[in-house]
C-alpha cells in the first residue's frame, strides 16, 4: 500500500493558535505533531512507502522524519511544490513519487478513521477511478454535501457549502487509481473542481460510508477538541 499525504497547507486559520513557523500537519497534538497521529494510524495497514507533498515550511517536516522516522515501518519520499499548485496538481505530482496504479491519498490536517483494507476492497469491486470515504454528519455548514445513489454507490453530485441538518460529507480519504482519472494537462488546479466533478460526469466516481472518528483540525476550535480526543484515541 502506497500513501500520498498531502501537507503543504498554509493553515491561515489555525495561525493564531500554532504561529507561523511550523506547517498545519505539523501542529502539535498532546505534545506530538498531528503528522505523528496520520502516520501512526497507517501502522495498521500494509503500508510501505508514503509520499509527502510538501511546500510551504517543508524543512520543518522534513526535518522531522529525518529525525523520527524510523519509529514507522515504511518509507518516505518528498514531492515538493516549489509554488503552490492547488490540491489536484499537488496530489497530479505526488503520484510520479509513486510505482503501483492505487495509492490512498490522506489531507495532512484531517484524521477519518477508515478503515484503509475495506476502502480498497470497495474501491477494487467497483473499478473505480477515484473511491472517496464518506462521513455521516448533522447540523453541519461547514462542508459541501455529497450525494451517493444507495445502490452502486456513485457519486450523483458535490453540493455547495450551506447549512445541512444531516447528509454525508466528503471525508479527504481517497482511493486512487491514476490510470483511469483523466487529469488536466495544466501543472496548477483544484482536485475538487477539475478530477472531482469531472468524475461524476463520466460515472467513475464512488464514495462509501464509514462511521469512524473524523476530525479536522483547521480550526482553533476543532485543533482544542483534538487535544483532547487524541489523549484516548491513541
Amino acid at each position: 500500500m502506497e500513501v500520498i499525504i498531502l501537507a503543504g497547507g498554509l493553515g491561515t486559520r489555525l495561525r493564531s493558535t500554532i504561529g507561523n513557523e511550523i506547517p498545519k500537519c505539523m501542529a502539535p497534538i498532546d505534545g506530538k505533531p498531528f503528522l505523528w497521529y496520520l502516520l501512526k494510524y497507517l501502522t495498521r495497514y500494509k503500508v510501505s512507502h508514503v509520499v509527502l507533498s510538501v511546500g510551504h515550511l517543508r524543512h520543518v517536516i522534513i526535518n522531522w522524519i529525518d529525525k523520527y522516522g524510523e519509529e514507522f515501518p515504511f518509507t518516505f519520499n518528498y514531492s515538493v511544490e516549489e509554488t503552490p499548485l492547488g490540491t489536484g496538481g499537488g496530489i497530479k505530482q505526488a503520484f510520479s513519487k509513486c510505482i503501483g496504479k492505487d495509492v490512498v491519498v490522506l489531507n495532512g490536517d484531517t484524521f477519518f478513521d477508515v478503515d484503509l483494507d475495506d476502502l480498497y476492497n470497495k474501491h477494487y469491486l467497483a473499478s473505480a477511478a477515484i473511491s472517496l470515504a464518506l462521513k455521516k454528519m448533522k447540523n453541519f455548514e461547514r462542508y459541501g454535501q455529497v450525494l451517493v445513489d444507495s445502490v452502486d454507490h456513485h457519486v450523483k453530485t458535490f453540493c455547495e457549502k450551506q447549512y445541512c441538518e444531516e447528509g454525508f460529507i466528503n471525508g479527504g480519504v481517497y482511493y486512487i487509481n491514476r490510470s483511469r482519472v483523466q487529469w488536466p494537462d495544466e501543472t496548477k488546479f483544484s482536485f475538487e473542481t477539475a478530477v472531482l466533478e469531472s468524475g461524476v460526469k463520466q460515472g467513475n466516481l464512488y464514495a462509501f460510508d464509514f462511521g469512524g472518528y473524523f476530525i479536522d483540525i483547521g480550526i482553533p476550535s476543532d485543533y482544542d477538541k483534538a487535544n483532547e480526543d487524541f489523549k484516548t484515541l491513541f
